[in-house]
C-alpha cells in the first residue's frame, strides 16, 4: 500500500504484538555488487535543525488518515500523525505504544480489547486541544461511511459489534467502539477475533480525528477532511489559521513544518528536522536518483531508483543506499471480469508466457528481490506451506522466463485454435509514468503481444494509477502490471484477504485488482480467519495461497526488497514498517 497497494507496510500489534519483514537480496549481475541490508540496531544520534527535500514522482494518495493506503502516503502520515501503536526504525517484532500508554489488553474470550491512552498529546492549530479516546472512536467509525472509504476497515474491524455490513450514508454510531472515558477505548467484537483486530491498531485508521472539527467536512461525500486535517505528530502540513491545508499542491509539492503543539515529552520520535519539502513531479527516476546521489539534502520518495543506478550506487556510494525487506509481493493483476480474461485458461496462458525474470530486471534483478512463484514471500508465515521457493506444482509457473508453447496450448483450450488471441477487443493496461514502473509496463506489454493481445498502454503518476484507475473497478482496467501489496502485519491473512477475497471488492479504494470472486476461496478465507496463530493457521493460509495461484488471477513476479537512496549529507534512517525513509528520525549530518 504500495498498495500498501497501495502499498502499505504495517507489522503486528496483537498477533504477538509484532512481526518480521522478510525478503531476499543478493549480488548484481556479474557478482560485483552486494546489497547492504538495513541495520537499525543502533540508530545514530541526529543533529537538530535544517531541512531536507524528498524527491517524488507523484503525490501521496490522501492526507486523511482514514483513507491513506499507499506506502508513500504512510511515509508522510507517520511523520504528521500518531496512531495507537507505531513501529520505530528497527522494530520489526514489537510496535511501540504511541497514543496508547501500553499494549492492548485482550479478554480471555478474545472478544474485547481495551486500550489506555497517554495524556498530553495535542492537535495542531486550530483544533489545538488534547487528544482523547473519543477521537479514536470517531476516527474508526468514520471509515465505515461512504464519505470516507477505507480499503481495510471492513476487513480488520468488521467484527465490531454493530459495524455496518456496507458503507453507511453517514458516519455511523458503532456500539462496539466505545470510549468509556477520555483515556480508555474499548472494542467489543461479535467473534473471537481480538488478535487480528489488535494487529490493525498500528494502521492509520487509529490516528485520531476530532469529531467537532471534522464532522462538517465528513458530512460531504466525499469528505473534504483531506484538506483540513488536524495533525498530532511532530510535524504537520502547512495550513492557514482556519486549518485549511495550504502546504499541499497536488502533483507539485507538500510543505511539512513543525507542529507547534507537539511536545517531545509525550513522544519517542526525535524529530530532528525543522522542515521537509516533498518535491513532486520527479517522474524521470534516473534524473531524480542522480540528483539525490550527487546532491545535498535530498531523499528518495515514492519511486525506487532505476536498476542500473541501484547497481552503481551499491558499488560506488554504498553508504548512500540501503535495502529494506518488503514482506510483500509484486504482480501483474488481470481483471477477471473483462473478456477474454474471464476465461481461466486465457489467464493461465498469460502466466505461462510471462518472462518474470525480465520483469524483475526492470527493478534491479537479484539486488531488489527474487522471482516469485506464488504470493506469500520467503520467511513469511504460510510460505513453506504454500510450496516454498518452488511454489505450487502448476506447469504455467515452472519456467520463470516463460514458455510460449505451453501458453499457446492453454490458448487453444480456451478456444483460440491458432494458439493466440484473434479477437478485436483492445485491453487497457495502466502503468506508472516513471521508471522502473514504466519499464515494467513496457515489458509486460511485450509479453502479452506474444499471444496476440491488443493492449492500450496508458501511463499515469503512481498515485493516480491507483486512485483513478487500478483501484476503481468502473475504470475497466484489464492489466495493472506493477502493483504490489505489503503486509499490514506479520500474518498471511494481511497479504491475501484484501487482494483476493471477493467480499473486499469496493467501488473505490479497491485492492482486489483482479476482482477475483471465487466462493470456494472466500469461504476458505472466512474459516482460516478464525484459526489461532500457529501451524494450523499457516497451513490454512498456505493452502489458500495455492488456491489463488490455481485461479490465475494475477502474475506473481517478484518478492520485493526495497532500495532506498539519500544524499551524502543526510543521515537517513530507514523504517522497515513503511519500507521508506523515516522522516521523524532522519537528520542532516
Amino acid at each position: 500500500m504500495q498498495a500498501k497497494a497501495i502499498v502499505s507496510v504495517v507489522s503486528v500489534v496483537g498477533l504477538a504484538l509484532g512481526g518480521t519483514a522478510c525478503g531476499e537480496s543478493g549480488g548484481a549481475r556479474g557478482g560485483a555488487a552486494t546489497a547492504t541490508p538495513v541495520d537499525n540496531t543502533t540508530i545514530p544520534q541526529g543533529r537538530r535543525g535544517g531541512s531536507v527535500r524528498v524527491l517524488a514522482a507523484g503525490d501521496v494518495d490522501y492526507l486523511d488518515p482514514g483513507q491513506t493506503y499507499y506506502s508513500f502516503g504512510f511515509m508522510v502520515a507517520y511523520a504528521v500523525n500518531r496512531a495507537l501503536y507505531t513501529y520505530k526504525p528497527g522494530d520489526v517484532d514489537t510496535p511501540t505504544p504511541d497514543l496508547a500508554s501500553g499494549p492492548p489488553q485482550i479478554s480471555a474470550d478474545r472478544r474485547t480489547i481495551t486500550v489506555r491512552l497517554r495524556p498530553g498529546v495535542r492537535y495542531s492549530p486550530p483544533a489545538s486541544r488534547e487528544v482523547t479516546a473519543h477521537d479514536v472512536e470517531y476516527a474508526i467509525e468514520r471509515t465505515f461511511s461512504r464519505a470516507v472509504p477505507s480499503s481495510y476497515a471492513a476487513l480488520y474491524f468488521g467484527d465490531l459489534v454493530g459495524a455496518p455490513q456496507a458503507p453507511a450514508a453517514r458516519v455511523p454510531d458503532i456500539p462496539g467502539v466505545d470510549a468509556t472515558d477520555d483515556r480508555t477505548l474499548v472494542l467489543r467484537l461479535r467473534a473471537p477475533t481480538a488478535p487480528l483486530v489488535s494487529a490493525a491498531l498500528a494502521l492509520p485508521i487509529t490516528m485520531p480525528v476530532p469529531r467537532e472539527y471534522a464532522a462538517p467536512f465528513d458530512a460531504r461525500n466525499p469528505s473534504t477532511y483531506d484538506q483540513h486535517v488536524a495533525f498530532t505528530g511532530p510535524y504537520m502540513v502547512a495550513a492557514d489559521a482556519s486549518g485549511k491545508i495550504t502546504g499541499r499542491r497536488p502533483g507539485r509539492s507538500i510543505d511539512i513544518v513543525r507542529n507547534p503543539n507537539w511536545h517531545a515529552a509525550t513522544d519517542f520520535r526525535p524529530a530532528h528536522l525543522d522542515s521537509i519539502t516533498v518535491e513532486e513531479g520527479a517522474s524521470d527516476a534516473g534524473v531524480a536518483s542522480r540528483r539525490i546521489l550527487a546532491g545535498d539534502g535530498l531523499l528518495q520518495g515514492d519511486g525506487p531508483p532505476p536498476a542500473e543506478l541501484v547497481r552503481s550506487a551499491v558499488q560506488r556510494t554504498p553508504d548512500q543506499i540501503r535495502f529494506t525487506p518488503g514482506g510483500s509481493y509484486r504482480m501483474m493483476s488481470m481483471n477477471t471480469t473483462i473478456p477474454p480474461l474471464d476465461d481461466l485458461n486465457v489467464r493461465k496462458a498469460i502466466i505461462a508466457v510471462f518472462d518474470r525474470r525480465a520483469m524483475l530486471l526492470t527493478r534491479g534483478g537479484a539486488l531488489v528481490g527474487a522471482v516469485a512463484t506464488h504470493f506469500l514471500p520467503p520467511g513469511f508465515p504460510g510460505f513453506e506451506e504454500a510450496g516454498g521457493m518452488a511454489g505450487p506444482d502448476v506447469d504455467y509457473l515452472r519456467n520463470p522466463s516463460g514458455n510460449l508453447a505451453l501458453a499457446q496450448s492453454y490458448m487453444r483450450r480456451a478456444g483460440f485454435a491458432e494458439g493466440h488471441y484473434d479477437g478485436d477487443r483492445e485491453l487497457l493496461m495502466v502503468g506508472s509514468n516513471a521508471d522502473p514502473g514504466r519499464r515494467a509496463a513496457e515489458v509486460a506489454q511485450a509479453q502479452l503481444a506474444k499471444l496476440g493481445f491488443k493492449v492500450k498502454l496508458r501511463l499515469a503518476p503512481q498515485e493516480t494509477l491507483y486512485t483513478r484507475f487500478c483501484n476503481v473497478p468502473d475504470a475497466n482496467v484489464a492489466f495493472c502490471p506493477n502493483v504490489s501489496f505489503f503486509k499490514d502485519f506479520n500474518d498471511p491473512q494481511s497479504l491475501l484477504d484484501l487482494v483476493f477475497n471477493g467480499k473486499n471488492i469496493l467501488p473505490v479504494n479497491n485492492s482486489n485488482w483482479s476482482e477475483l470472486d471465487v466462493p470456494e476461496i472466500n469461504r476458505a478465507m472466512a474459516k482460516a480467519a478464525t484459526i489461532p496463530r500457529g501451524s494450523a493457521r499457516n497451513a490454512a493460509w498456505g493452502a489458500i495461497d495455492r488456491m489463488i495461484v490455481e485461479q490465475a488471477g494475477a502474475v506473481p513476479w517478484a518478492w520485493d526488497t526495497t532500495p532506498l537512496i539519500a544524499s551524502k549529507d543526510v543521515q537517513a534512517v530507514a523504517n522497515e514498517y513503511t519500507t521508506s525513509w523515516d522522516l521523524a528520525y532522519t537528520s542532516l549530518r
